[in-house]
């Protein structure tokens, strides 16, 4: 007979003969993805998955029906053509800027040094092309939408009536004319200016020749005396000066020429509505002899009484540097 012992020794070895034996981790792994006996994906049956797919294809569909109804709510409260935000509400502000062209070509984005050589076409065909590019609107209106229809001659006593918008004649501004390549070859080149457009804006207009600023340049003072001695019609407008930024630059840029020669924006022009076919009024400025070999640093202003004038945040003026060898 056994032993006590003996009996739990042949228990033991009958266990472990018994015991079966574990699987490689690899083939765990294959049948966790797959298992052909259980019929079952990464552990669930066909039932399964599709009870899961059902449910996020539901829960998915009414998410995105959820956000389609508040972005058309949202929509109902915008108009395409009138900001929600206007004025002192708008991140813009009401005091605009000015802007110039042509602008140096990318990547210098911050730049705003124009330099070339007069006596080399393809120095400065850059500059011309430019030009070209940003007066083609102007010179052919049927390439903005809707300025065709609506397109309308405006003077100071010819206001455009409700949707329609001025005309901006540049193809006679000679020598500012590509026809003339701005004049660029004659070293005595053309720079464009404009006012960024702020919905409803209405300007303040200088047009008490007894009232105006101590700082505007004494020319544009005589020019405003000039003016309204003849019109005071045309006192409506937006005034545009330029000069050197320094007494140097002073010296060195020579005569300026504002072509047209009222020498701003008019006042029919605004405010702006976003009408179709808009354009933004411009002015050529016309450097006749600056000083070449040299840089000349260049400050022009736009003058209403409810423009400011910071030279650091550049509010109402614009500043760009001549360099012509």
């Amino acid at each position: 007979m056994q032993t006590k012992l003996e009996q739990e020794e042949s228990v033991q070895e009958f266990q472990g003969f018994n015991k079966p034996l574990e699987k490689p981790w690899t083939q765990e792994w294959k049948e966790f993805f797959y298992n052909q006996e259980q019929g079952t994906v990464m552990g669930r049956n066909g039932k399964s998955w599709g009870r899961i797919f059902l449910f996020y294809l539901v829960f998915y569909a009414v998410l995105a029906s959820l956000f389609a109804v508040m972005l058309w709510v949202f929509y109902q409260t915008l108009d395409p053509r009138i900001p929600k935000w206007r004025t002192d509400r708008s991140l813009i502000g009401t005091n605009p800027g000015l802007g110039f062209r042509p602008m140096p070509p990318a990547p210098n984005i911050e730049s705003t040094l124009i330099t070339y050589r007069g006596t080399d076409p393809e120095n400065y065909k850059y500059w011309k092309d430019s030009l070209i590019d940003f007066l083609q609107v102007y010179r052919k209106p049927g390439l903005t939408p809707g300025r065709g229809q609506n397109i309308y001659n405006c003077d100071y006593d010819r206001p455009p009536g409700r949707g329609q918008v001025c005309d901006v004649d540049v193809k006679n501004w000679h020598p500012c004319i590509s026809e003339n390549n701005f004049n660029y070859h004659k070293s005595a080149p053309c720079i464009f200016l404009k006012l960024n457009k702020i919905y409803g804006w209405v300007p303040e207009y200088y047009n008490n020749t007894n009232d105006l600023p101590y700082n505007m340049p004494k020319d544009l003072k005589d020019h405003i005396y000039a003016v309204g001695r003849n019109s005071t019609l045309r006192l409506n407008t937006i005034w545009v000066s330029c000069e050197g930024e320094n007494p140097a630059d002073v010296e060195n840029v020579g005569p300026i020429k504002y072509i047209p020669s009222s020498r701003g924006f008019p006042g029919y022009f605004y405010p702006y509505e976003n009408s179709e076919g808009y354009l933004s009024p411009v002015i050529a400025i016309h450097f006749e002899r600056p000083r070449t070999g040299i840089l000349i640093q260049v400050e022009c202003k736009a003058w209403a009484r409810n423009i400011k004038h910071d030279r650091r945040e550049r509010l109402g003026s614009v500043h760009f540097e001549l360099m012509i060898d």
